[in-house]
């Protein structure tokens, strides 16, 4: 495990980490403005679109005489046929009353049926048994070349250089396609150039990750990286190291093994890194959600019982007598203590004071952020307090 991950399983191994780690950086930045876009099921499309494409650039770089297994070839192939089922999707979005899910379902499965029918002629063929092109459902980096590895990555570096380019565009268009206009972007000519980019990593990603798969690249280190921060540049930033990850560590993993495929352990890597944001995120993950709900709850029975307190009612709850005495405010009998009528009086006060707030026309709006927990010292300035005391006076309150 420790020589995989540093690059100690000899050559191929490394050409295929490395290569599987800047597809994972070029997947996970455009991950960040697909998601952001809302359009991540886009991919789902233009993945299974690229099959039929790579069927025929086989089948014609067979027919012309030279090895169907040519990289370049096969991946202009799926180029070619992943444009066309996005084109597909847009025009049936734009001609007809459809939705764009209803759309992308539909070519995604006649793309991909065609393209296995496709498969299965070339199965029957002598030069289609060694073809190995099953092996780009999945993925497949067994005896990959240099020059293989090589044109991935210089793919990833060119995906991941125009997303630089073009990431203010794309931001901007992602959160207000009305200013994106007025400020004179051609918002659909973005949006092209964003579903390029998801084309472009699709195909460079064949070789290792597979069609079927490339799909969770696109949408996993995006949803991943959303959970850490509500800033859009560090989403697409984490998005890329969290693709890069998960493409370096999958990589890694598989080649431990010479029966474990590359691209499957890709993507249950980059969910891994999924869940450890879904639960451990500081401030959008579960287990801060449910920190935060507790303290709410406790600050909620605390405030309750010290007003109980400071009416001289009984406290029948049996988490806020437990929190009062624990505190030292209560006593075992129910009495307040000491310290517990002090605290109870202050909590007295500042519930008078948002009372005695709303009461006032030019300070009423303040009102609106009394959420029962909040002092209101937090809120209102010493004057504006004072204001308030000086009203309660007469009434004998403070």
């Amino acid at each position: 495990m420790f020589e995989a991950l540093t690059l100690q399983l000899g050559y191929n191994a490394v050409l295929v980490t490395l290569g599987s780690a800047a597809l994972g950086v070029a997947a996970g930045a455009v991950s960040a403005f697909l998601y952001l876009r809302k359009r991540a099921l886009v991919s789902d499309a233009v993945s299974h679109a690229t099959l039929p494409g790579l069927a025929l650039a086989f089948l014609i770089m067979v027919a012309l005489g030279s090895d169907g297994r040519f990289l370049p070839g096969l991946m202009i192939g799926s180029a070619l046929s992943a444009w066309a089922g996005l084109w597909t999707v847009n025009w049936i979005t734009r001609q007809t009353r459809l939705p764009e899910d209803a759309a992308i379902g539909a070519v995604l499965s006649v793309f991909f049926g065609f393209g296995i029918v496709l498969l299965t002629i070339i199965q029957t063929m002598q030069s289609g048994r060694q073809a190995g092109l099953e092996g780009f459902l999945l993925g497949s980096t067994a005896g990959m070349l240099r020059s293989d590895a090589l044109v991935i990555a210089a793919g990833g570096a060119l995906v991941l250089l125009a997303t630089f380019a073009l990431r203010r565009p794309m931001l901007m268009t992602a959160f207000d396609e009305g200013y994106a206009r007025v400020q004179g972007l051609n918002t659909a000519r973005i949006d092209m150039a964003l579903m390029v980019l998801v084309l472009a990593v699709t195909v460079v990603g064949l070789k290792i990750v597979g069609l079927i798969l490339i799909v969770a690249m696109l949408i996993i280190p995006a949803v991943a990286a959303r959970f850490w921060s509500e800033n859009a540049t560090r989403v697409a930033l984490l998005a890329a190291l969290f693709g890069g990850l998960s493409g370096y560590v999958g990589a890694a993993l598989s080649a431990t093994a010479p029966d474990l495929p590359t691209g499957p352990i890709i993507v249950l890597v980059a969910f891994a890194l999924f869940a450890l944001s879904l639960f451990l995120a500081p401030s959008r993950g579960v287990l801060a959600s449910a920190l935060r709900h507790r303290r709410l709850q406790h600050d909620v029975h605390l405030r309750q019982g010290l007003l109980a307190l400071a009416h001289n009612q009984p406290v029948y709850e049996a988490m806020t007598q437990r929190m009062l005495r624990a505190r030292g405010m209560m006593r075992a009998d129910g009495v307040p203590t000491d310290a517990g009528r002090i605290a109870a009086a202050t909590a007295l006060q500042d519930e008078t004071r948002w009372q005695e707030l709303r009461r006032i026309e030019e300070l009423a709006m303040l009102a609106n952020r009394d959420d029962g927990l909040t002092p209101i010292t937090d809120v209102l300035t010493a004057d504006q307090v004072a204001l308030i005391d000086t009203r309660l006076k007469p009434q004998g309150v403070i």
